[in-house]
């Protein structure tokens, strides 16, 4: 075990020992109609439709908001507010048949009025979906009956319903959706109880929901930025599952601990040293290969994440059938990296930031990428933000040199051909098969496609490719129902009950 990962780990023992000695010697246990789950990071709001921000799906989808379709945790489209939907030969028209007893929060029902008022809202100039390509292939959208929403494409989207079964692309009504981000008003099982901001967000069971009903009365997602106080919680009873548990040098303890369950699944979470492409002196591709060069992703791995996670080179996930593995492309190489810089102009190196967001494997990242970096003579000053300063300064302003975040959206590779993008890459060979795939609908041609992209991003070495978050969930021996894999951002507790 490398030195770092020794000091990570005797720091955060003492830390675990400090945190639960403030907390209760035996807490008392949840009841069997309530679930406490543990979150690192709290939501900026709770609008699906209205931010970037992975902890908002990670609260409401599915629980509180419900899209047309639906992804389940394996990757399937299922339905969802449409009981059932059909695509025209051309692959131009979808026509959605609604459940005909779904409700809102408020009491008014849905209808396709509703589906659109979504879907053009979405696509509006003025739209601040932060997949607001999700929406451009429509041309219209239709209400042929209260009951029936017929959508017309400009082109094929192969990908179309996949998209429509997002949290960015839930229905949300005209009378509520100014006040969503605050007072969240969905058509889905659960509503919101109360927000204590920077504690917890608390849901309960919606009585008039029109399907299924949740087994769980209440859900109280809590939110604990410290991982020794994440460890502590679940040792002492006071949360019941963490779904992203990232505190790995403990995972030994739990699995040997009868009063826990383990399960470790996939997930789309890319890590990614992610670089501001038009900043000098990143505008060069000899710095930034030469940053690849100079990371040690096995030992990153090993330090950062405890060896549970894998490499990537691209930005895709490896359990995707169109997974191309490129970590060979730019091998360790200090060396390598060092006459690349001087190449480029740089023989003495260079100074830049490198801000990091709150999560756990972000800090612990960076520290060790610092520190490989500064081997190659890249200089890095470390500035530790929180996750609204991070959405508005490097996401939202672009104002950031370096910085490492991961990408959770499922099979988001397209993000490389958007304009004004916070990595500011612009390829037209990227863009020109960003062109084909909006027309190609065979699995087998897409993914031909895919992986010319993967090679591009990794050939022009956008970002720093480091690895895949494992998904791995934490939780009291009784619980049942949470999802062991993570296709898209969410913590679906529909499903969830005691045993």
């Amino acid at each position: 075990m490398p030195v770092t990962t020794w000091r990570i780990a005797g720091a955060l023992a003492g830390a675990v020992t400090a945190a639960l000695a403030l907390l209760p010697v035996a807490a008392t246990a949840q009841p069997r109609n309530e679930l406490v789950v543990g979150m690192q990071l709290e939501p900026p709001h709770l609008d699906p439709t209205g931010s970037a921000a992975a902890a908002i799906d990670e609260i409401v989808y599915a629980n509180l908001f419900e899209p047309l379709v639906r992804v389940d945790q394996s990757g399937a489209v299922v339905p969802g507010l449409a009981e059932r939907w059909s695509v025209s030969p051309d692959g131009l028209t979808y026509r959605f048949e609604l459940r005909r007893g779904a409700k809102f929060h408020d009491g008014t029902a849905l209808d396709s009025g509703d589906v659109k008022f979504t879907l053009d809202r979405a696509r509006a100039a003025d739209s601040t979906n932060a997949q607001k390509a999700y929406f451009t292939p429509i041309a219209n959208v239709e209400t042929p009956d209260p009951h029936t929403a017929v959508v017309t494409l400009s082109r094929p989207d192969g990908l179309f319903l996949f998209h429509m079964g997002m949290g960015d692309s839930v229905i949300v009504a005209p009378e509520s959706a100014a006040t969503n981000k605050q007072k969240p008003v969905g058509t889905g099982p659960f509503k919101l109880d109360r927000w204590a901001a920077g504690d917890r967000v608390v849901l309960v069971r919606n009585p008039d929901y029109d399907g299924p009903k949740p087994a769980l009365e209440r859900v109280t997602f809590r939110f604990i930025n410290d991982p020794a106080v994440q460890v502590a919680s679940l040792l002492s009873g006071d949360v019941d599952t963490i779904p992203q548990f990232g505190v790995y040098e403990q995972l030994g303890q739990f699995r040997s601990d009868p009063r826990f369950t383990v399960m470790e699944g996939t997930g789309e979470g890319e890590a990614i040293l992610a670089t501001n492409n038009a900043r000098k002196p990143f505008d060069d591709v000899r710095v930034r290969r030469a940053m690849a060069h100079a990371i040690d992703r096995k030992t990153l791995i090993e330090g950062a994440m405890f060896g549970t996670a894998k490499p990537i080179g691209t930005h895709f996930a490896p359990h995707h059938p169109a997974y191309v593995d490129l970590t060979g492309l730019y091998p360790y190489d200090v060396a390598k990296a060092k006459a690349l810089l001087a190449e480029a102009g740089h023989p003495n190196g260079f100074e830049a930031t490198l801000r990091l967001p709150p999560p756990i494997y972000a800090r612990r990242s960076g520290e060790l990428v610092a520190a490989m970096l500064a081997e190659a003579g890249i200089r890095l000053k470390i500035e530790n933000v929180e996750w609204a300063q991070w959405l508005e300064k490097v996401y939202r302003g672009k104002d950031y040199d370096l910085t490492i975040v991961a990408h959770t959206e499922p099979l988001d590779i397209g993000i490389y051909g958007r304009d004004n993008y916070y990595f500011n890459y612009d390829s037209p060979r990227f863009k020109a098969i960003d062109q084909q795939l909006e027309t190609v609908q065979e699995e087998g041609k897409r993914n031909e496609l895919y992986a010319q992209q993967e090679r591009i991003i990794a050939e022009d070495a956008v970002n720093g490719f480091l690895f895949v978050i494992p998904q791995i969930t934490v939780q009291k021996a009784g619980v049942q129902g949470m999802w062991k894999n993570r296709p898209l951002q969410s913590t679906d507790v529909t499903g969830v009950s005691w045993k």
